[in-house]
């Protein structure tokens, strides 16, 4: 079989590159192959993240701590809140296209808040409401001390609280709670209906070998276990953890280097309608001690398959595996390569903090988790909450010039071969949420020729109205306001 383009894996950023691909050039051939027997099962899937809409708003990780004259830089929460905000105009691209069937199984409209609880936290909250407020962006956002304010926005943050207590926090409405898993299944559904695409489920790519100016990826039929070669101009790993072994296969030199360091989670969830009416927000705190970005502690409504939850954490877990399904805790051990070992082993030395912090959290009791809830939730009772497995994040390690030895980088990235005809997506937060403009940046680097004539920039501006467009700075808040209140009119979210 031969065809244009390969998709490996049906998460939200292959399914979105698939979707981008064909919208921009209809008669582009795509195939698209995944492990599991239906779409986004690994980082995508409704109960494997946190499913909130990455904007900036609240999370307290995109900006640092205060500075010695009492500023805090919120440059990278703002980038943030752009970059969402293209997610938000393809996804209302998808849902006027009938490609987003319904909207509502998708994203729901829910209020992001920051939440402070100590006296060393209050005069940095305070600084970094300041600094976002004068954003158009942000302009919505609240700050207050006062406890029946914040009780007006998410009572369960103040029921049971000692009055001694310091607390503060940030609400601004216009965030969202997004079902990821939902978004890439329709877009695959889509996709698979469309003249020469096909989707395949149930089907492993077990080999990447170079062929002239392509790729022959050998596929095998997890029923059947059956092989069979499909030849593809481009491919695009978006495998999630499984990413980082394909990539080896490949042999492209870019990969060289690289290692994977996986982490896993779990989260606490509660059903019980009696306390899940009483909080219809995503709530923020700060990161402790040793835990990655990733693990910073947050108080989520969710709605996943029409139900509504409570969910707090992510508690990380030390892990060897690098897939939720169908992963082995030989993974990462077969990953290791002599161009990357030491990276590895740099990373065990000088992340001592970070390992036994992750061993900890695998070993916490549920009290001592109840412990942590009880920081956001003070009233909270043990019997209403269970532990269950969340999804793994596999962080890319590789050593670069002039970095201290063995640091763990966080992030998404997208590593292309010199002739551009493959592509692979490591890392992890802000992921999902940035999806659309990490494979904006994708189409451009791999498939510029689509964006150079007049009509694949109006296809585009279709697609993305503001592909190429700035809408940070000051000139640009008019056309920003009528673009986003269209986009969230479209996706029911107003």
């Amino acid at each position: 079989m031969k065809t244009d383009v390969v998709l490996i894996g049906s998460g939200i950023m292959s399914s979105t590159l698939g979707v981008m691909l064909k919208e921009l050039k209809p008669g582009l051939s795509i195939q698209l192959f995944e492990v599991t027997d239906r779409p986004a099962q690994e980082a995508s899937n409704g109960w494997h993240n946190a499913g909130t809409g990455h904007a900036g708003i609240c999370e307290l990780s995109y900006t640092p701590d205060m500075e010695e004259d009492g500023t805090v830089d919120v440059t990278k929460a703002i980038s943030v809140f752009e970059d969402f905000e293209h997610s938000l105009q393809f996804w209302a691209h998808g849902v006027r296209k009938g490609i987003i069937k319904e909207p509502g199984d998708c994203l729901q409209p829910l209020p992001h808040i920051s939440l402070v609880h100590t006296e060393e936290q209050v005069p940095y909250l305070k600084a970094r409401f300041e600094g976002l407020k004068k954003h158009h962006f942000f302009e919505p956002m609240e700050y207050s001390t006062d406890r029946e304010k914040i009780r007006s926005w998410a009572p369960l943050l103040v029921e049971g609280r000692d009055e001694d207590q310091p607390i503060a926090a940030t609400h601004m409405d216009g965030g969202t709670d997004v079902n990821f898993g939902a978004i890439s299944e329709n877009f695959c559904d889509w996709l698979g209906e469309q003249k020469d695409c096909e989707t395949h489920f149930g089907h492993r790519v077990v080999d990447l070998t170079k062929n002239g100016k392509g790729w022959i990826v050998t596929v095998c039929d997890e029923l059947s276990g059956e092989n069979r070669t499909v030849e593809a101009d481009f491919v695009f790993i978006g495998a999630g953890g499984g990413s980082l072994p394909l990539l080896q296969k490949s042999g492209i030199p870019e990969a060289k280097g690289y290692g994977a360091f996986p982490i896993g989670g779990q989260w606490m969830i509660t059903g019980n309608p009696e306390v899940v009416e009483k909080h219809t927000a995503k709530v923020y705190g700060q990161a402790l001690g040793a835990a990655p970005t990733m693990a910073v502690p947050h108080l989520d409504a969710r709605v996943i398959d029409g139900e509504k939850y409570l969910l707090f954490g992510p508690f990380a877990a030390w892990t060897g595996k690098f897939l939720h399904e169908g992963g082995s805790h030989t993974d990462l051990p077969f990953s290791i390569r002599p161009n990357n070992i030491l990276s590895l082993i740099k990373v065990g030395l000088f992340n001592l903090d970070l390992v036994k912090y992750l061993v900890e959290q695998g070993l916490q009791s549920k009290s001592s988790r109840m412990r942590e809830l009880y920081n956001f939730y003070p009233d909270a009772r043990e019997e209403d909450w269970e532990v269950i497995d969340a999804g793994i994040r596999v962080q890319a390690i590789k050593q670069e010039p002039g970095e201290e030895p063995g640091i763990v980088h966080y992030g998404t990235e997208v590593l292309t071969s010199e002739d551009r005809s493959i592509s692979a997506l490591l890392g992890a937060s802000p992921g999902a949420s940035v999806s659309t403009q990490v494979m904006l940046e994708c189409v451009e680097k791999c498939f510029p020729e689509l964006l150079e004539s007049e009509e694949g920039k109006s296809r585009m501006s279709d697609i993305i109205p503001n592909w190429n467009e700035d809408l940070i700075g000051a000139e640009s808040r008019d056309r920003y306001l009528d673009l986003h209140a269209k986009a969230m009119k479209d996706l029911n979210l107003l």
